[in-house]
């Protein structure tokens, strides 16, 4: 149950229950915008045919590479994955191509422009493996980085961002591999097991003879070593993430561009040194999550977040470890960049009594039993009118 895990942080409760009750409407994105939908639906096309092993490599690598043409075909489709999100694929003729054949010329340039270099990148990568830490930056660009840049671009082109916004790709790509860094590095498990392999071995050849053998507990020292060696690369992105959300204006943008970067910082220091990245899923707890989506709609509020996230990684950074200084050295860069003071950190500090909090969460579980009744009450209520 999510509120269980929310009992030692009352202000989660609190927003679990604001958002239950219809606060996401005030923190989701309203990015009621064409374009930003096509062009995820394409991206989302795109990864699918990479992701689908039945395809074989002779039929693979010519449809990434040719598949920004296939939005200009009427009729291009294809019916033979057996990927969850196939349907992107059958139906592309008639809810993707043709909708993006009705864009503005300037959305459908980025769209085309971002398909073709991503289908490129993932050709490239499906017949070798990220080996170098300079290859891993190149492989989260294609598949990250450029999602970043192509959605700066499209901001701009709606003027809903200043042009700067979608000129400045560094800081774009950035975004996208800061991201795309933390998802691989959460779910090394995960794709180990599937038999997919993105840790760079650059990385883990240091600690390991294959990358599978991190997992086996007694590599557990050698394995943690690697994993903070793998956040501390990912955190060289934040001082660009901080200088990328602060030229926004926009405050739809800002929710939709701020929020994952909130949630990656506190994944990553939630990875940081533990074991359980080599045992199972690491997540964040939802109460955490609903209080991030609800705080990161201004940039004090994000710069304060990354702030807090970066002093807990410090807490466990181990006189031991070896990438102890560039560990050290970041979160001091980190720390620079957001200029965070002393006050506003204090702000966020909740100094509760052990009987507030005691009379809190009995209350707080006593609301979440009536509203979880309450609307399964409604959902049979609703039941037994339909026809």
């Amino acid at each position: 149950m999510d509120i269980l895990k929310s009992l030692g942080h009352p202000e989660e409760i609190f927003n679990l229950f604001k958002f239950k009750m219809g606060g996401c409407r005030a923190v989701m994105p309203k990015l009621d915008y064409h374009a930003v939908c096509i062009f995820y639906l394409v991206l989302r096309a795109l990864d699918t045919v990479e992701d689908d092993m039945t395809i074989p490599l002779d039929k693979k690598v010519p449809m990434l590479n040719d598949f920004h043409t296939f939005l200009y075909q009427d009729e291009w489709c294809f019916t033979e994955s057996q990927e969850k999100d196939r349907q992107v694929l059958e139906d592309f003729p008639t809810q993707i191509s043709l909708e993006f054949r009705n864009l503005a010329q300037e959305y459908r340039d980025v769209i085309s422009d971002i398909c073709h270099r991503m289908g490129v990148g993932m050709a490239e990568f499906l017949e070798k493996k990220v080996g170098s830490m300079k290859e891993w930056d190149q492989y989260c660009h294609y598949v990250a980085g450029l999602v970043g840049i192509g959605l700066s671009r499209l901001f701009s082109a709606s003027q809903l961002e200043d042009p700067e916004v979608g000129r400045d790709t560094e800081l774009a790509n950035s975004m996208g591999l800061f991201l795309q860094k933390t998802n691989i590095i959460r779910d090394y498990l995960e794709d180990t097991q599937e038999g997919r392999a993105f840790w760079p071995q650059e990385a883990w050849s240091q600690f390991a003879g294959r990358l599978e053998d991190l997992a086996q507990p007694e590599k557990l020292e050698s394995a943690l070593s690697c994993l903070n060696l793998l956040v501390t690369d990912a955190l060289r992105h934040v001082p660009d993430v901080i200088a990328y959300l602060s030229r926004l204006r926009n405050q739809s943008v800002f929710n939709f561009c701020a929020i994952p970067q909130v949630m990656a910082i506190a994944t990553l220091s939630t990875c940081y040194n533990n074991p359980m990245v080599f045992q199972g899923v690491v997540k964040i707890r939802k109460g955490q999550a609903v209080t991030l989506m609800m705080e990161a709609t201004n940039m004090s509020a994000v710069q304060t977040i990354i702030s807090q996230y970066s002093q807990e990684i410090l807490h466990k950074v181990s006189l031991t470890d070896p990438s102890r200084e560039k560990t050290l050295h970041i979160l001091a860069v980190i720390r620079e960049k957001s200029a965070l003071s002393q006050s506003s950190l204090r702000s966020r500090t909740h100094h509760l009594s052990p009987m507030y909090l005691s009379a809190a969460m009995v209350l707080a579980a006593l609301s979440w039993q009536y509203l979880s009744t309450t609307a399964a009450q409604a959902q049979g209520t609703s039941d037994m009118q339909r026809p």
